[in-house]
């Protein structure tokens, strides 16, 4: 290191509606010195997650709020670059829940070694990391999937949404995604093998909706919420399954998000829906890695990276998130690791 001090990136204020860049503070600090079973790592690259804005409310949730004036925090790669553990040496690729800085300390617990020759070093923040298993568990567990069933994902082309169609596609169903843009339909059609794609910005989406899944819905993984589940939720069949993954349409919402009673038609087919969040699944992680995987080395589990370069623009990378920006999984690249 030729250097002493590192940028962090602290959470300003606790925003109303859309953050914005004035929400965000970028903060010198010295570079920390690690002590005994800790280790320096530099970041090559961080994570940007719709979870997050829920954090920077401070209110009760399954996860605690992000401090003010404090650097936030989230899914990280890094480097090792001074160890005072005997797990780790200088050089390993490492994993976890780290500040967004450049550089930072972790305890032995908070990381582990990945393996850069098993695949590329990003699928580990995405397609195989906790992007993947919430997919997993929360379409095969929940959602329950059978061999020609109707199977419809929002948010289909986000990070989260292709992983659950192609995951449904290996269990054998029907699978209609539903995304924000012509190319994005496309992509789900021509690169990942969805039956159909709607794009929900259509002034006739509940027609196409209808158009898409003639026989029905079966399985509705929700991302986003709002008009979208509204219009899904008109073609629910009987003993429907709704895994409740996300509702990213009301993060940035100043006031209550208001809409159709879902009762109703929940009473009539008999359907479930569940919420959840993938720590319920926390005993299970091995498991669902090790299929991920497998099917990864198989082929059969294709993702897409929109990666934004410099450590100055995760704000920008992260209000993406809410204008459709990304395709597949949304990272920031600070470094290039050293040999």
């Amino acid at each position: 290191m030729n250097t002493t001090t590192q940028t962090e990136i602290h959470l300003a204020n606790r925003p109303s509606g859309m953050p914005s860049d004035n929400d965000f503070d970028f903060v010198k600090r010295a570079i920390p010195t690690p002590n005994d079973k800790e280790v320096l790592v530099r970041t090559l690259y961080l994570s940007v997650d719709p979870y997050m804005r829920g954090r920077m409310q401070d209110a009760k949730s399954y996860i605690a709020p992000f401090k003010l004036h404090e650097a936030i925090v989230g899914g990280t790669i890094a480097q090792v670059v001074q160890s005072n553990s005997s797990q780790f040496k200088k050089g390993d690729i490492v994993i976890g829940n780290l500040k967004w800085a450049e550089y930072s300390v972790a305890s032995e617990k908070e990381i582990r070694v990945i393996d850069p020759s098993a695949a590329p070093i990003t699928t580990h923040l995405g397609i195989l990391g906790l992007t993947g298993l919430t997919a997993y568990f929360g379409l095969l567990d929940i959602g329950k999937p059978q061999k020609g069933e109707v199977v419809v994902v929002s948010g289909a082309a986000g990070a989260v949404g292709s992983a659950v169609g192609q995951i449904a596609k290996i269990k054998g169903a029907y699978v209609v995604g539903i995304a924000g843009s012509d190319e994005k339909i496309r992509y789900l059609k021509e690169e990942l093998g969805f039956d159909e794609a709607v794009n929900y910005k259509s002034a006739h989406l509940q027609e196409e909706l209808a158009k898409a899944c003639p026989n029905g819905v079966d399985v509705y993984f929700d991302n986003v919420g709002g008009e979208v589940t509204d219009a899904v939720f008109t073609l629910l069949n009987r003993n429907a399954r709704i895994p409740l993954c996300g509702a990213i349409s009301s993060y940035n919402a100043e006031g209550k998000d208001l809409g159709p009673r879902l009762q109703s038609a929940m009473i009539k087919t008999s359907s479930l829906m569940k919420g959840f969040t993938l720590g319920d699944y926390s005993s299970q992680f091995k498991e669902g890695s090790a299929q991920l995987i497998q099917w990864f080395q198989e082929g059969k589990l294709k993702y897409e990276e929109t990666i934004v370069e410099g450590f100055e623009k995760t704000p920008e990378a992260f209000l993406g998130l809410f204008k459709g920006n990304n395709l597949g999984k949304q990272l920031v690249k600070v470094a290039d690791p050293e040999n």
